[in-house]
């Protein structure tokens, strides 16, 4: 088994320059998705002064088993997709944008990935978007991985969980625990819960994203 399976998958760009760009979006696909694929949710955010990058997980899928499954049954791939994703913030960096002005985001297993590397490299990044996702592991143990030496290393980061309510993959409870942890990190964090709505993606979500960009950008204020 290849020990790190996304190290070398493909990084597609859409938007401004990153030399040129006011932020940087770095945006994950879910299961069975594409890098071609999320970038339509940049498309659709818009902001011309914003870069949005999206890496290509091996295979379309960042990890194999559910984000609910133990940690174990998804390595390498796991490790993998966070040093992936590691690897384009850095690189972001590289081209002298901070990680006050880098956005992470992602919709479904894409959205759990997103908060997982957040939690996992703790900073103050430009924000979270995490559209119908949460933290990864088993039910009933991230609250206890949680420990308080992760207090306050978010900074004020702001956070967006947004899911519909049930949704067969993502279960509402492990998104409020979610938002927990990370506002108990130091991020202000919104949630939207969609009563009925589908696996997908709604016009409200992407306003919210567009508003919380735009926050990242200094053209806004948190409400």
């Amino acid at each position: 088994m290849i020990s790190d399976p996304h190290a070398n998958s493909e990084v597609v760009r859409f938007g401004a320059p990153l030399q040129q760009a006011s932020l940087a979006v770095v945006l994950l696909h879910g299961r069975g998705g594409s890098a071609a694929d999320i970038l339509g949710l940049g498309h659709a955010i818009g902001e011309p002064e914003v870069a949005y990058i999206a890496p290509q997980a091996k295979g379309n899928t960042w990890y194999p088993q559910s984000f609910l499954a133990p940690r174990q049954a998804n390595e390498p791939f796991l490790s993998s997709a966070l040093a992936k994703v590691n690897a384009v913030v850095r690189s972001i960096e590289g081209a002298g944008i901070p990680r006050d002005r880098i956005v992470i985001g992602g919709f479904s297993q894409g959205a759990c990935l997103s908060t997982e590397f957040v939690k996992s490299f703790p900073a103050r990044y430009g924000g979270l978007i995490a559209l119908t996702g949460g933290l990864i592991g088993p039910p009933g143990s991230i609250m206890s991985d949680h420990t308080t030496q992760e207090i306050a290393e978010l900074g004020g980061m702001p956070a967006l969980f947004a899911s519909g309510d049930p949704d067969p993959h993502v279960p509402w409870s492990r998104v409020e625990e979610s938002a927990a942890i990370l506002r108990d990190m130091g991020a202000v964090v919104t949630t939207r819960r969609y009563p009925g709505r589908p696996h997908t993606v709604s016009a409200e979500e992407i306003e919210l994203s567009r508003g919380l960009i735009r926050i990242a950008l200094g053209r806004s204020n948190c409400n």
